[in-house]
């Protein structure tokens, strides 16, 4: 929080955001938790997980889109293999595809997909998630900017 003095000598006060911060939400895939960062406006999304190192097993990305359509996602500067998982408004699981690093392949909704959710390169299979597969917890994703 920063503070500020006005004329007057009243102190008010603004929310600052972090430099770097970003949302988390939880979500879950039948009994599996996903503790995901949020990009939902043009920077974090085009940023995605680029340059990260490792992610833990149950942590991911969630892509809110601001129109819902046959989006694409590529690996350009992202280390990590990764799965994506392209859902449609209603939290259903479209298609789901492996990415390698460090590549600019593109990988795209089968169908038009309101969001993606990246994670760690086979999370999805090791736990039986497919297409058809429900999203949980996405009514409480922020709203696309």
């Amino acid at each position: 929080m920063k503070w500020a003095r006005a004329a007057a000598g009243t102190l008010l006060f603004a929310w600052m955001s972090v430099a770097g911060a970003q949302a988390k939400i939880e979500l879950s895939a039948g009994i599996h938790r996903i503790e995901a960062e949020v990009a939902a406006d043009f920077d974090t999304r085009a940023r995605g997980l680029m340059h990260r190192q490792t992610m833990s097993a149950q942590a991911g990305m969630l892509f809110v889109f601001p129109e819902t359509g046959r989006h694409c996602m590529w690996m350009r500067n992202t280390r990590l293999p990764l799965s994506v998982a392209f859902v449609d408004g209603g939290g259903r699981i479209l298609n789901i595809e492996d990415m390698e690093p460090l590549t600019e392949t593109s990988h795209c909704a089968t169908a038009p997909a309101r969001y993606a959710l990246e994670m760690n390169k086979g999370w999805f299979a090791q736990r039986g998630i497919r297409a058809g597969a429900m999203l949980r917890g996405l009514e409480r994703a922020p709203a696309p900017r």
